[in-house]
């Protein structure tokens, strides 16, 4: 047998070799980054309220269970789901839990500030210049609520209404959370 027989990709050193085993050492990494490390951090953000003030993540809600829901007064299901959230927010406010409603940057500050009155929404109410909705993965479906623990860890991202008795357990759960 001559030396050029003996090296033939046939012997298992083919380049198809290489791209499998790496395209499997990826899978592997990947599985292991969603099943370990795969949780996301709530962003580094600030929010500019409807009256001016400035609340941030890192400071203003740190050590708090909140939700960031992404709305828009010309989104269909955000103006169906906006009494439910509202009837989340009231059960679940004496136990600490937080709220900030994030109208999206194309979003009229005018009809924000009407809906936000009208309704007597209880809760925070920001309007973005785009900057929170890209740092919160860039955000461009509405609505898009996340669930925030006490360590700043995203619980849930809901994009569409939530099942709210979903959210409600997950609530619970994170805020009787030590």
């Amino acid at each position: 047998m001559s030396q050029a027989t003996q090296d033939s990709p046939a012997r298992g050193k083919s380049p198809l070799r290489y791209i499998v085993m790496a395209v499997i050492a990826g899978v592997i990494a990947c599985t292991g980054y969603f099943a370990f490390g795969g949780q996301q951090r709530v962003p580094d953000a600030t929010f500019t309220l409807l009256s001016g003030q400035k609340i941030s993540t890192s400071a203003d809600l740190k050590g708090k269970v909140y939700l960031v829901n992404f709305w828009a007064t010309s989104c269909e299901t955000c103006m169906k789901e906006m009494p439910e959230m509202i009837n989340t927010y009231n059960r679940f406010k004496g136990r600490g839990l937080e709220f900030v409603a994030v109208a999206m940057s194309y979003d009229a500050p005018m009809y924000v500030t009407n809906y936000t009155q009208t309704r007597n929404l209880p809760f925070k109410v920001a309007m973005d210049d785009g900057s929170v909705a890209k740092q919160f993965g860039n955000v461009q479906l509405t609505p898009t609520t996340f669930v925030i623990d006490r360590n700043g860890k995203i619980l849930k991202r809901y994009v569409g209404e939530p099942t709210f008795a979903e959210l409600d357990a997950l609530l619970d759960k994170a805020l009787n959370a030590a």
